[in-house]
């Protein structure tokens, strides 16, 4: 490929204007499993933050860095298993392998964060990877929640383990998944859509001793 050779790449909008309402991964789930609701005796509480935007981003990570810094206002995490959140901690990049990270924002963001990050990177070698569709991330919190996910993954959750800011692949249950640690008291699922009901169900069967609710 000479010199002279543009890089093209067609960018899809994964959120068009229709009359067709997009749905969660859990919306069949809620339908056929039920939404305990959170209540005084709930030692754990659930919930999805659903259709929000994911990014695989693939590439030399001096370059993404870069990018992504000029482009989100942080950069890349420092070390391998750990997640680098904004100030709001609405938006976070989570390292995969070497050159892999996977970034999630807002629901609607994603579409032009990708355009965004392939303007900054040019002609660059790198891959980015539109996977909002295919995933979905549920959230834990309460203090049972360590000792529901204790039941759940081989893992070790231990604090000095498992400190803020950490974040594996690893086994839940029978299924794969992202467990990540953002906060003290927070702990994040990030799942494939497939996996979706499965996990739902095991945590609302792990969780009933500690009358775990739904919050929509």
């Amino acid at each position: 490929m000479s010199d002279s050779t543009a890089t093209r790449a067609n960018v899809y909008d994964a959120r068009p204007k229709t009359e067709v309402p997009a749905e969660s991964p859990l919306a069949w789930s809620y339908h056929t499993s039920g939404r305990p609701s959170v209540s005084e005796k709930s030692r754990v509480i659930l919930r999805e933050r659903a259709m929000a935007g994911h990014l695989i981003l693939r590439g030399g990570a001096i370059v993404l860095d870069e990018a992504v810094r000029g482009v989100l206002g942080f950069g890349l995490p420092a070390r391998p298993n750990t997640l680098s959140l904004s100030d709001d901690g609405e938006r976070s990049i989570q390292w995969l392998s070497p050159d892999e990270w996977l970034v999630i924002v807002p629901g609607g963001e994603e579409f032009t964060l990708e355009r965004q990050l392939r303007e900054a990177l040019g002609n660059a070698h790198y891959a980015i990877v539109n996977v909002s569709g295919g995933q979905t991330l549920l959230e834990l919190e309460g203090d049972k929640a360590r000792e529901l996910l204790m039941k759940s993954t081989p893992y070790d959750v231990h604090p000095d383990a498992f400190p803020v800011g950490k974040g594996v692949t690893t086994v839940f249950a029978k299924a794969n998944l992202i467990l990540r640690r953002p906060t003290e008291t927070r702990w994040e699922l990030v799942l494939r859509r497939s996996f979706a009901d499965y996990c739902y169900r095991w945590l609302l069967d792990a969780g009933a001793e500690y009358a775990i609710g739904v919050e929509k």
